[in-house]
């Protein structure tokens, strides 16, 4: 019997990974902003759409597509009409069981190969997503009847800084 534990305990050590057993394959993101109701497209790195809905809401991301060190990246788009468009990426990274817990337990099958086909050796971040939509460029339409518009340098287009007049 206690040979039986002994040689269990050991191959469960070899064969499985820390993050496998201790981590999830998908990692749930909160989504929300100021104003609530904007639209949020989630984009993969192969520039497949992941999601589309609208704030607040929380998405369940994959960490890996599988692939030996298979991490996924993402991009959240958070648009609402009047808004500055927010771009916020979400990218992978090993996270602690597969960094400390293979150099303790699972050793080199753990790093090497059961790990780095399974997500759960990722966490996402940012874990979740906050964003205060800045309003846009307020737009006169009497500035192009002669009028005039003040707005910061920086949020002027670069292709409409040639037709600006220095005012003293």
């Amino acid at each position: 019997m206690n040979k039986f534990v002994c040689v269990f305990a050991l191959s469960a050590s070899l064969l499985g990974g820390c993050a496998t057993i201790a981590g999830d394959k998908t990692q749930l993101v909160p989504i929300s902003s100021t104003p609530n109701d904007a639209t949020v497209l989630i984009i993969d790195e192969k520039g497949n759409e992941i999601f589309k809905g609208l704030t607040p809401t929380s998405v369940p991301l994959q960490k890996s597509d599988g692939s030996y060190f298979g991490k996924k990246n993402y991009t959240v788009e958070i648009t609402k009409e009047g808004y500055k468009k927010q771009i916020i990426p979400i990218t992978a990274s090993a996270n602690g069981w597969y960094v400390g817990g293979n150099f303790i337990f699972g050793g080199l099958i753990g790093w090497l190969i059961v790990d780095p086909f399974n997500g759960g050796m990722y966490t996402l971040s940012p874990e979740q997503v906050t964003s205060t939509l800045g309003e846009e460029i307020a737009h006169n339409n009497k500035a192009t009847d002669g009028g005039v518009s003040i707005v910061l340098l920086q949020d002027v287009p670069h292709q409409l800084r040639s037709q600006m007049k220095k005012v003293n």
